[in-house]
């Protein structure tokens, strides 16, 4: 059941605070519950729930306001309530007339508030306070310029307008999730990758000549480089090992695009991605197999077409380096 909360917007100089004071009108909570449409799309939240059978449910200022307050403050479901308990200015934020010691709802309720407001119904209520928050600096601009022009009637209208002031403040809260750090193993196996697709292309030209493309075992080497990556934790000689094999089919590969190139593939019949590829993967698999062969462990990165930072590590003969590499 559903019972619609009192018309009107609650102002925060009437909000009661039981040991005294008022509510300071610049506070963040203040100012953002002035932008957010709350009537406007509680009729839509209502139609969701019966109104007259069950126990009352949370207002939509209530159910919306938890979850802004749960994703500005980034906190648990509990550790929301206990803040909303603590803080008048979210009680306030929630559509609460006057402050109280006791939590206003469970924390299972985030449960039922979750299923209720929809990734499509909190999208069109961000459009709707970008647009509120858009008229608000001009509605106030408007009001100030109408102030200036009438207790400055002697300004000259010729005067070149004020320049810009303030500052901008740009909130990057989403940011890639997929940078990972390149070790070896991932390396060599991204190198393997692009050793198949390139044999793959150069057979294409050869098909004729070629009765059989080269083998490259790539189902293999799949499985077994997932089978070293998806532990949280491997073993030296486990990792040591993998990366052994990764270096044999890179090596293998290598070899097959050579044996192509003599059976009469041209490598200018790659695009220009793939061409930069094998160089890099030549490259890559020479610092690999020395590492391997002394111990020794480089990191690069393979989005350059010849590596410009290499850091170079023993842990046994040498002490930590740092290489730069100009070409």
């Amino acid at each position: 059941m559903y019972r619609r909360s009192n018309p009107g917007q609650l102002s925060f100089e009437n909000f009661y605070l039981p040991f005294g004071g008022k509510l300071s009108g610049e506070n963040r909570w203040v100012k953002l519950a002035a932008l957010i449409p709350w009537k406007q799309f509680e009729t839509e939240y209502a139609e969701q729930l019966s109104e007259g059978m069950g126990a009352p449910a949370k207002s939509f200022r209530m159910a919306l306001g938890a979850l802004i307050i749960k994703e500005r403050l980034g906190t648990s479901d509990a550790e929301t309530v206990e803040q909303i308990r603590e803080n008048p200015y979210l009680q306030f934020f929630l559509g609460l007339s006057e402050y109280s010691d006791s939590a206003p709802f469970d924390s299972s309720m985030f449960v039922h508030f979750r299923k209720r407001l929809s990734l499509e119904f909190v999208g069109r209520v961000n459009e709707a306070i970008v647009l509120r928050s858009e008229d608000k600096p001009c509605e106030a601009e408007t009001q100030k310029q109408s102030d200036a022009h009438q207790t400055e009637q002697d300004d000259d209208d010729d005067a070149d307008p004020p320049p810009n002031q303030g500052q901008l403040i740009l909130d990057a809260s989403c940011a890639p999730a997929d940078i990972r750090y390149p070790t070896d193993l991932s390396l060599l196996n991204e190198a393997r990758e692009g050793t198949e697709a390139i044999i793959d292309a150069l057979y294409e030209h050869v098909r004729t000549i070629v009765p059989h493309q080269p083998r490259t075992y790539r189902k293999e080497a799949r499985r077994e480089y997932l089978s070293v990556t998806k532990p949280r934790k491997v073993r030296g000689k486990t990792m040591r090992k993998a990366i052994c094999k990764q270096l044999g089919y890179v090596r293998r590969n290598l070899a097959h695009i050579d044996a192509l190139v003599e059976a009469g593939a041209t490598l200018s019949a790659l695009d220009k991605p793939l061409y930069r590829k094998l160089l890099v993967i030549a490259e890559l698999y020479r610092q690999q197999q020395s590492c391997f062969s002394f111990d020794v462990i480089y990191f690069m990165d393979l989005k350059f077409p010849l590596p410009s930072l290499l850091i170079l590590r023993s842990y046994v003969l040498l002490p930590s380096l740092l290489v730069l590499e100009i070409d």
